[in-house]
């Protein structure tokens, strides 16, 4: 990836970085960034010297047809490892597992701890199985990363991107060692968590909520129909009445009609 599009990508968007000598030289680290763009996972590895590792969606790899065999073949290439979500449980366990088998390698694992996209820009917050016990069961350092403004090149419907500057900026590691065993308690794990999404938020300047994107997601969804349903109710009703409307004014046309050829008659 980095001969074949790294270098067009840094010809065409010249991405800046912030923070480079934060990722370790050697050994294994986690890079916990946030996520605003499906190229996010482009513009990261292009300006490091290592290669990351990060997990995608089994969809990226299972897809039918010339597009989808074309997409599973690029994302092998470069070294994606496909995650089943179709179950969360089993989605969560695979990600564990995934990460810790590329940090054992001594490699970089990228991870996306709000777990999707950012519906809107904002910083969500982060789900506590994935990184907290990769963290936690590898003893790996976390390196927060920040995102700035990846989701400006490609909006969502927007065919052609925009040449802009997208920028990166990588904060100082995170030890947790001082967790080191207790990857299965909860509260441990929320509070390895929301440390990491703090060093992002500090980083991206991101507004924070606290929810998880995809809750969001859901919302806007279910807003997004609910509007669409009010659309159609209303322009329902408005059929109803135009009809009701025409049928009274031909009512009322029928009844003058007969009024005058009653008088016709009585002359």
């Amino acid at each position: 990836m980095k001969v074949a599009i790294g270098a067009p990508l840094k010809l065409a968007f010249r991405p800046w970085v912030e923070g480079l000598e934060n990722v370790p030289a050697e050994g294994p680290a986690i890079l916990a960034s946030n996520h605003l763009s499906f190229s996010d996972s482009f513009f990261l590895p292009v300006v490091l010297d290592r290669k990351v590792t990060f997990i995608a969606k089994a969809e990226y790899f299972t897809t039918p047809g010339v597009k989808g065999r074309l997409t599973a073949a690029f994302f092998k290439g470069v070294g994606q490892l496909p995650v089943d979500r179709s179950g969360a449980r089993g989605a969560g366990e695979a990600a564990i597992k995934s990460g810790i088998e590329v940090l054992e390698r001594g490699e970089l694992f990228g991870i996306y701890p709000e777990g999707t996209r950012s519906p809107d820009g904002r910083l969500y917050r982060g789900k506590p199985g994935g990184l907290a016990r990769v963290a936690l069961a590898t003893g790996a350092p976390v390196v927060p990363v920040a995102m700035i403004d990846t989701e400006k090149i490609q909006p969502p419907g927007q065919v052609m991107p925009k040449l802009m500057r997208p920028g990166i900026r990588i904060g100082k590691p995170l030890d947790f060692s001082r967790y080191q065993g207790m990857e299965h308690d909860r509260f441990v794990l929320r509070a390895v968590t929301d440390e990491v999404m703090y060093e992002i938020m500090k980083l991206s300047g991101q507004e924070y909520v606290d929810m998880y994107a995809t809750a969001m997601k859901r919302q806007l969804a279910e807003a997004a129909k609910a509007e669409k349903e009010a659309e159609k109710a209303a322009k329902a009703a408005l059929v109803r009445a135009d009809k009701e409307q025409a049928e009274k004014l031909k009512a009322a046309m029928e009844e003058a009609d007969r009024g005058r050829t009653g008088g016709r008659s009585e002359r």
